[in-house]
């Protein structure tokens, strides 16, 4: 085990990237190809972070008599086609890029992703915003039980060798927060996210980052001090 390095693991959507605008279009084109209504705005934010089945699941009305793995699919090709459209875009925060880039370069830290997106979502994302290089791993809902199950903690910790007490997961729902809690390791929300404060709060999150300077500068108190 490294007991001197540090693992920091980030969830994407709504914590390093803002992609409710790609996720609310990607969902309502979905929801249109099986003629089902589409659900609303506040409804799809509350499953961002869910694997994609488990988000239908959650989502699809108990009348509507439609395959949740269906659904998945047909989301999956929308967002594909959303994205090859050049107009469309995954925003990072303000910060995110800086920040990340400087927690890398700490010699005692290490970086991760744990998402719900595919492993195809997240190389798209970290390649467009030149981020590649910066996570030692990256657990995705391809390898692993939807949040909040603490697989892919779990995965992440394995692969780095780190254990949980050396270990923040980072994130912006109420899932992430509850897989922290799951895996023993250190919830920390973030309040640009698309889950509020309270809710964060209450599942669990140690701290709340008001913005991507006070979270490099807390990493820093917990971490490297």
């Amino acid at each position: 085990m490294n007991t001197d390095l540090s693992l920091i693991i980030f969830d994407c959507d709504g914590t390093i990237a803002d992609s409710q605008h790609m996720i609310a279009a990607a969902m309502n084109m979905a929801f249109d190809s099986h003629k089902l209504v589409a659900p609303d705005h506040e409804d799809i934010r509350s499953i961002v972070g869910l694997s994609l089945v488990e988000a239908m699941k959650s989502l699809l009305r108990e009348e509507y008599d439609a395959d949740p793995q269906a659904l998945a699919q047909s989301y999956k090709e929308s967002f594909q086609e959303l994205v090859a459209d050049k107009s469309s875009a995954e925003p990072l925060y303000e910060g995110a890029h800086e920040t990340l880039h400087g927690l890398g370069l700490e010699a005692r830290i290490l970086l991760g992703i744990a998402t719900g997106k595919s492993q195809r979502g997240v190389s798209r994302l970290l390649k467009q915003n030149r981020l590649g290089r910066l996570f030692s791993t990256i657990q995705t809902a391809d390898d692993a039980p939807s949040k909040p199950h603490p697989a892919m903690i779990q995965q992440a910790m394995a692969a780095t060798g780190i254990e949980a007490y050396r270990t923040v997961m980072v994130g912006d729902t109420t899932y992430d927060m509850e897989m922290a809690v799951n895996a023993g390791v250190y919830p920390l929300g973030v309040a640009w996210g698309y889950h509020s404060v309270d809710k964060l709060t209450r599942a669990g999150a140690k701290y709340i980052a008001k913005d991507y300077r006070d979270l490099d500068a807390h990493m820093r108190k917990i971490h490297l001090s």
